[in-house]
């Protein structure tokens, strides 16, 4: 019976403190504090510059399809089993550098469209005098969404 009481005590004395804790750390928090969430997914998805970019890498996988197609063609069509080496070899290192190149382009873009994205996240929530904005799907419950003041300007 002593020890659960001192248990009970002890459980009581530290869900005291807890919340009292807690009340001081929320008590720092001004009274005008803002806060925002974006759902970045949806601003990508209606972003013009990701659409052309997707657009472009689509152009550029048709040429790959065609390059491996000619390449086919004109290993089949040589007789020589040296020359049918070489040239497979010829092809294959060229399209590795191609599509080295491509993937390269590629990321390159991305992470500008990234850098622009968060860029115009931050100019709005400046503009909206907002202290902390979250991405809407680590948010539960609360904060202003301000998805679609980003999606225009990002269009």
């Amino acid at each position: 019976m002593n020890k659960n009481v001192k248990f009970l005590t002890i459980g009581l004395a530290a869900f005291v403190i807890g919340f009292s804790v807690n009340n001081f750390a929320m008590s720092e928090v001004p009274a005008n504090y803002k806060v925002a969430v974006v759902d970045i997914a949806q601003v990508v998805a209606s972003s013009a510059q990701v659409k052309n970019l997707k657009k472009e890498q689509q152009a550029k996988a048709d040429e790959l399809v065609k390059f491996v197609e000619k390449a086919r063609k004109d290993v089949a069509a040589a007789s020589d089993e040296k020359k049918k080496k070489e040239l497979e070899e010829k092809y294959s290192k060229e399209l590795v550098s191609k599509k080295e190149k491509m993937e390269k382009e590629y990321v390159n873009k991305l992470s500008a469209i990234d850098a622009s994205i968060s860029k115009t996240v931050n100019e709005q929530a400046k503009a909206g005098n907002y202290n902390l904005v979250l991405s809407k799907g680590a948010v539960l419950y609360g904060g202003e969404d301000i998805t679609q003041q980003v999606i225009k300007v990002v269009k």
